[in-house]
């Protein structure tokens, strides 16, 4: 069965809900039927699905937010990504529901006993939505995209060992041959659904070789210059309004009676205004399922499941998380002629001087930690449905959990004296308090305004910090802008966002996040050396876990990580939700799953009945 997966990216903490749109659903009696008139593959793919369904329908998602490239190899946030992975194709598969590999556009693969050398066997047949072959040049061209150093692709780490790339070569047009140089226990991840997509050579080479690659496939590209590898294909994008998913007439998945997948005639991501206005759509009977309800509305679905013609369904502990972080990026030497940035030299902190020393002081962090009451959070904006969260791997992740780790919990009295130590005092007598040079202690949170619940827990920290004498100010903004902040123009003091755990839920998959290089080290952002010797350790301690295949050794490697980040505060984690999503009951072969995408991962197999 087939799956669709992600590597650890940036959280949107958008809603995606199947929708109604109105005027847009065909009915039975007047959908055109379809007629799959394109000859199977010579080795297509075939999936034993729970219940075999017929080609017609729709299905139609809500997104809070637009998606900013239908690009998949320069993909940073889920928007995009849950587009673009429907999109491309995965040399390897994972199925969320049995949590096993599977083949992909690689029909087969075996490693070497040293564990270095891998060779897939590629699905002969196998094309493009126009039509073009899929070979190994293409996968080539993929491995050649992903190791640009100046595109740097958010999945570069994942396929790489002590930051070497693996070597590629192709002996056939059907065969690819890694070589990691080292053991890598990470291989298969790097290759699933959301990582290594699989691009077309003979319509992208050209971008790439100008210069524009980055800018190519946009959300400007006309649906029928967008060549994908995967399920579907682009039918329409409206800004503000709308993407249209449609099937790829060339798809090489087909079910147990050799009928091509996928069985939807559309899929339709919706641009909603919120998560309230998409709640209140499914309680007037005009949405399928919503993917990310707010804790307060569960009761609701609980006690209307009969009535509405749907299931809720209760998938435990979210593996996504919620963190906040400070600014600590400096100004670099620029890369392959980037522009320098006005007004700064290298070196110079994005932020205030005298901030980014509060800032880069771990004891600053650990005092905003230690102000914030992380239970009235869960009783308060979280309803009770939620749980303390100090890691990726949260308590759902059976294999990767580690509940010992440190942690700066709420201690408003410890985080007083932290300050204090810091020579902060309230000197004016207003409540607040000001450093030695007498600038008052405060500092601008970021948070993209189209997630409630996020916006939520920012006005609890907000009360919770002025206890301590630390002034926040919130600026709920567009997500767009919020990512331009995060990875261009560093304009912002503190985040708060969150992370949508890879999957499989591996922290292979979350190297983009922890290596100082990685295009999601959130607090300092794609690091030519490491700033810190800890950052070093970090990047060392990846190296090490990848690198041997003994799960014991890698829980130690992964636990040192994970508490290196912990005590120096520079993730500030915050409570994760109990997940519970309602989906209708007129579509076969849905199954939920806690990890991502909870409904979308296997929606090429899903059926209206």
């Amino acid at each position: 069965m087939r799956g669709r997966s992600i590597r650890t990216r940036l959280l949107v903490g958008a809603l995606m809900a199947a929708a109604v749109v109105p005027g847009c659903r065909r009915t039975a009696s007047d959908a055109v039927a379809y007629r799959d008139e394109i000859p199977p593959p010579a080795e297509p793919l075939i999936e034993q699905l729970p219940s075999v369904g017929r080609h017609r329908g729709r299905f139609v998602l809500g997104e809070t937010n637009n998606p900013k490239t239908f690009n998949a190899m320069m993909t940073t946030e889920t928007s995009s990504s849950d587009i673009t992975d429907r999109l491309f194709g995965f040399l390897v598969d994972f199925d969320n529901a049995t949590q096993q590999y599977g083949p992909g556009l690689a029909k087969s693969w075996e490693v070497a006993p040293d564990g270095i050398t891998w060779t897939f066997h590629l699905r002969k047949g196998a094309a493009f939505s126009d039509g073009h072959p899929i070979t190994a040049e293409d996968v080539l061209f993929s491995f050649e995209v992903v190791y640009d150093d100046a595109l740097h692709p958010v999945m570069q780490e994942m396929l790489q060992v002590g930051g070497q790339n693996f070597k590629v070569t192709a002996p056939d047009p059907y065969t690819i041959v890694i070589d990691t140089g080292k053991p890598h226990a990470g291989v298969l991840d790097a290759l699933c659904p959301g990582n290594l997509p699989i691009i077309p050579k003979h319509a992208l080479q050209e971008s790439y070789k100008n210069g524009t690659f980055a800018a190519a496939y946009n959300i400007s590209t006309p649906p029928e210059k967008l060549v994908t590898s995967g399920a579907w294909r682009l039918g329409q994008y409206v800004a503000n309004e709308k993407t249209v998913l449609v099937r790829n007439p060339y798809y090489y998945g087909f079910d147990q009676s050799h009928q091509r997948l996928p069985y939807l005639d559309e899929l339709v991501i919706l641009i909603v205004p919120d998560q309230d206005a998409a709640d209140l759509k499914f309680r007037a009977g005009g949405l399928d399922a919503v993917d990310d309800v707010k804790p307060e509305n569960y009761a609701w679905y609980e006690q209307n499941q009969q009535n509405g013609n749907f299931t809720l369904y209760n998938l435990g502990a979210a593996q996504s998380t919620h963190l906040m972080w400070f600014n600590l990026n400096k100004v670099q030497p620029p890369i392959r002629g980037a522009k320098p940035v006005p007004g700064k030299q290298v070196g110079d902190p994005f932020v205030d001087p005298v901030k980014y020393e509060w800032f880069n002081n771990p004891n600053f962090r650990r005092a905003v930690s230690m102000a914030i009451d992380r239970e009235a959070l869960i009783r308060g904006v979280l309803y009770g449905d939620g749980e303390k969260n100090w890691t990726q791997s949260t308590s759902s992740n059976k294999q990767w959990h580690i509940p010992d780790l440190v942690k700066h919990d709420y201690n408003p009295a410890e985080a007083k004296k932290l300050l204090a130590g810091l020579g902060f005092k309230d000197a004016d007598g207003d409540g607040f308090l000001e450093d030695a040079r007498g600038k008052p202690v405060s500092f601008m949170l970021k948070t993209n305004s189209s997630n409630a619940l996020r916006v939520s827990m920012a006005n609890f920290i907000r009360d919770d910090l002025a206890k301590i004498g630390v002034r926040m100010m919130l600026t709920p903004i567009d997500f767009n802008t919020l990512i331009t902040n995060l990875h261009a123009d560093f304009q912002y003091e503190a985040m708060m966002l969150g992370f949508q755990s890879s999957v499989p839920p591996t922290p292979f998959g979350g190297q983009n996040v922890w290596r100082s290089s990685g295009e999601s080290h959130n607090w300092y952002v794609r690091q030519q050396k490491p700033a810190t010797a800890l950052e070093a350790r970090i990047d060392r301690a990846l190296d090490e876990m990848i690198t041997t295949q003994e799960h014991h050794q890698q829980l130690e490697r992964w636990k040192e990580i994970q508490n290196i980040v912990n005590d120096q505060a520079w993730f500030i984690w915050l409570p994760i939700a109990t997940i519970k999503v309602p989906v209708s009951n007129r579509f076969g072969n849905v199954q939920p799953s806690v990890m991502a995408h909870r409904i979308l991962w296997n929606i090429e197999q899903v059926y209206v009945k």
